[in-house]
């Protein structure tokens, strides 16, 4: 016998964790004023690219003598920029717990030969950051996008360590405070907790950087697209709109487009006002229901953005096919799209609960969450 659908569906049922959700009430014609059909290097895309590089600062409230740069291939291709330029000065620190952290090591152990110590967590833990040499040059995860779990502060980060910090923010900058004097270089993209395009990456370097950058060349040859110094020094025109190749002045106008929408409705503690509520919603939901839970172990590591649950009912016997199915359903129903767990996390959901969602449709999502559960439970439990 069908189970009884829930009154009402998320107005957006767009949940994805990347790309995510666009901002509240979002329509194209919000991009009617983009640099369509001109040059990138005229001035009016120059100023849209400094602006976007500027809004940036001014949101996350990064420091003045920090410099950001829109470079190619989303918060990949800025990680692979920053390890391809500054590792190999000095021993390097991998710190894994998901999929993404682990695909780090893989290019800086097999692809580069860096010596490295390479430190691991399991899903939904993370790694004790108190054990790290942070005289080693350390790579490392803010958020796990794929696991749910994120490091609570930068505390254990010292202030005098001789190394850099490299760190891979994609899914934490705009929903988490991001601790700017512990972090020597931070990368993110558009697409994840602003909700923007895809294909552009941001690029924020501390003065330590900028000084390895200029005193340090590594022994491989630099592709064009890495490059970030010329003759020994920094080349300033990236940092200041000058991107090495062309950037989609449509995808540019979305970013400002959410810059504007974050000032609007109080900035960054809003975004992460925003984040945590959207996230509670999910975490209380586990706590009143004892067939599904918050992946992260630990509470003080859940994420805010892209939160990961796991199904423990014991009736389950195939927990990956039961995650699809309950997917499927939501994606059915036009309840939820694109929550299935990322493809080598365990099996699940993954739920994005960044700024640009609204929390009355994650209300609303779990009432389907608990529909779909029961649904799946009573087919497999037939069909057996």
């Amino acid at each position: 016998m069908a189970i009884k659908h829930p009154a009402t569906r998320p107005a957006n049922p767009r949940f994805s964790s990347g790309p995510c959700a666009k901002i509240p009430h979002f329509t194209v014609d919000m991009l009617a004023d983009a640099a369509l059909g001109r040059s990138h290097r005229a001035k009016i895309g120059k100023d849209k690219l400094a602006a976007a590089i500027e809004g940036t600062r001014e949101i996350l409230g990064i420091p003045a003598d920090y410099k950001i740069g829109i470079v190619p291939a989303s918060d990949t291709g800025a990680v692979e920029m920053a390890m391809w330029s500054l590792l190999g000065a000095r021993p390097a620190t991998m710190v894994a717990w998901e999929s993404f952290g682990a695909g780090w090591v893989t290019d800086v152990v097999k692809q580069l030969k860096i010596e490295a110590e390479v430190k691991t967590a399991e899903y939904g833990e993370i790694v004790d950051f108190t054990t790290i040499d942070f005289d080693t040059d350390v790579v490392f995860t803010w958020n796990g996008t794929t696991s749910g779990v994120r490091l609570p502060n930068g505390d254990a980060i010292p202030a005098d360590r001789a190394g850099l910090t490299i760190c891979d923010a994609t899914s934490a900058a705009f929903a988490m405070n991001l601790p700017w004097d512990k972090l020597d270089v931070t990368t993110f993209s558009w697409q994840k907790v602003m909700g923007g395009e895809a294909a552009h990456g941001m690029l924020i370097l501390s003065p330590r950087a900028v000084e390895r950058l200029e005193s340090y060349t590594p022994a491989w040859p630099m592709p064009k697209i890495f490059r970030l110094t010329k003759g020994g020094k920094l080349i300033e025109g990236i940092f200041k709109g000058e991107t090495i190749n062309t950037p989609s002045m449509l995808a540019v106008e979305d970013y400002l487009v959410a810059l504007d929408w974050a000032r609007k409705i109080g900035g960054l503690p809003a975004l992460m006002k925003r984040a945590d509520t959207n996230a509670k919603v999910l975490w209380d939901f586990c706590d009143r229901n004892d067939w599904i839970a918050n992946l992260a172990t630990d509470p003080a590591t859940r994420s805010n953005t892209s939160v990961c649950l796991k199904f423990t009912d014991d009736r389950i016997k195939d927990g990956a096919a039961f995650a699809k199915a309950v997917a499927k359903k939501l994606d059915d129903q036009n309840a939820a799209h694109d929550i299935g767990a990322y493809r080598d996390a365990p099996a699940g959901l993954r739920i994005w609960c960044g700024a640009t969602v609204e929390s009355s449709d994650v209300e609303k999502l779990t009432t389907w969450l608990t529909w779909a559960f029961e649904e799946v439970l009573a087919e497999q439990t037939e069909a057996a």
